[in-house]
């Protein structure tokens, strides 16, 4: 076993094992709070728990990438605000998957027949009714 392996809040780092998404996520709510662009300095100061410095520019840099936080130049930095939140987040993933697939139909209709009851009811309101078929309740993708 190296120093990598601990677990969960095992051992001296215990940040060090968190997921990526669990950081982003924490990165964004961070940034929400802020009533400005902040600094990735502001950013680590608030999520405390020992996160480094570098980690705190990688994850805003990813999430740069991908479209969830805007930055500006300050100097020799830059202060970060964001562009989406955790949803907006992960509505973001989605789409990048989706993308990089040739059938987006087959993988759209793939998801919706996997989606439970209430999320399925969830997306024809959010659609506004309009769903695939003639249109009537349960008129969907058939569930295997």
């Amino acid at each position: 076993m190296n120093d990598h392996d601990e677990g969960g809040s095992a051992g001296p780092h215990p940040s060090r094992r968190r997921a990526q998404g669990q950081l982003e996520a924490q990165v964004l709510a961070a940034l929400g709070e802020s009533p400005e662009a902040a600094t990735a300095g502001w950013v680590q100061e608030r999520i405390g728990g020992g996160i480094a410095y570098t980690t705190v520019i990688t994850i805003l840099t990813r999430l740069h990438h991908k479209g969830a936080v805007e930055r500006e130049r300050s100097g020799r930095s830059f202060r970060w605000t964001p562009v989406a939140d955790g949803a907006g987040l992960a509505a973001l993933r989605m789409r990048k998957v989706l993308d990089g697939e040739a059938d987006r139909d087959a993988v759209l209709a793939s998801f919706v027949t996997a989606l439970s009851p209430h999320d399925e009811r969830l997306l024809r309101e959010l659609l506004g009714g309009e769903v695939p078929g003639d249109g009537s309740p349960g008129s969907g993708p058939t569930r295997a």
